[in-house]
């Protein structure tokens, strides 16, 4: 009993790190060993090893970022998902952050898988 319990656990947890990163694009998450579960999120943004901005499946601009988010707050509260692969550049994920807040967001969650404590 306790094993597929066990097995459920693992199973759930793969399937929730894929879903974080629901962009639509394999990404290679960064661990923490201090994660926290987010509430869903309205939007997920993901930035590729290769520097592309994804939201939806679709490769964005920053500023292109901007105003879809600034129209999705009109119509509800927005909270945002960074899933950014382990090698993004950290220029990248600034410029994100810089449309994300552009567009009036506060509440910004950033995806990781989990890794063990030491």
């Amino acid at each position: 009993m306790i094993d597929i319990m066990m097995f459920l656990l693992v199973f759930f947890v793969v399937i929730s790190v894929k879903m974080i990163a629901g962009t639509g694009v394999e990404m290679d998450l960064p661990g923490a060993s201090t994660l926290r579960d987010l509430k869903p999120s309205t939007i997920t943004v993901g930035v590729t090893k290769a520097g592309e901005i994804v939201l939806d499946g679709k490769t964005v601009t920053p500023q292109a970022l901007q105003d879809r988010l600034t129209a999705l707050k009109r119509d509800q509260p927005v909270e945002v998902v960074l899933a950014g692969d382990k090698d993004a550049s950290l220029q990248v994920l600034l410029k994100v952050m810089d449309s994300v807040r552009a567009a009036g967001i506060t509440t910004v969650g950033i995806a990781a898988k989990a890794e063990k404590r030491r």
